[in-house]
């Protein structure tokens, strides 16, 4: 038995620390829109006037600490850009910002840059090529890469 195919990732929900902290990062930086928010517990936060893609809250974190490395838990959430363009420019905001990077990657079906939220979340930020455009093996079997990123190439896509 499989899931249907058409199935999405509808939104995610965050446990944070300091509920204004992460806004600053997801809304300020990274640049979602709130949507809704109650008081200092929760927010909501969309891209394109969705509901909501992104909720944070702080009903069980409230000045808590990420856990430690090591443990379960959420490795990243993966934001899809629909463009280089769009993916330029969320990395120059970041750049601006001073937000640093923990990696970068050409997969080849994809191109994903790697950081952390102010909680300890993982975030990937990435963009994906035509299918067409896919590497694959001579038996036609998909052959993703792990190759290098030039970030300031994709950064100059931004204007």
């Amino acid at each position: 038995m499989t899931i249907h195919p058409e199935t999405r990732v509808g939104h995610v929900h965050l446990k944070v620390a300091d509920l204004d902290r992460a806004i600053a990062f997801y809304s300020g930086i990274l640049g979602f829109e709130v949507t809704q928010r109650y008081g200092a517990q929760a927010a909501f936060l969309s891209a394109g006037g969705y509901h909501h893609h992104l909720g944070l809250n702080t009903w069980e974190s409230r000045g808590s600490t990420p856990p430690p490395a090591g443990h379960t838990g959420l490795y990243h959430t993966a934001f899809l850009f629909p463009d280089r363009k769009a993916l330029g420019q969320v990395l120059k905001r970041l750049a601006d910002a001073g937000w640093p990077l923990d990696g970068a990657a050409d997969h080849g079906v994809s191109e994903a840059v790697y950081l952390t939220d102010p909680d300890g979340n993982g975030v990937e930020l990435y963009r994906d090529r035509a299918e067409a455009d896919w590497p694959r093996a001579p038996d036609g079997t998909l052959a993703m890469t792990n190759s290098r990123l030039d970030v300031a190439a994709i950064i100059a896509e931004a204007d």
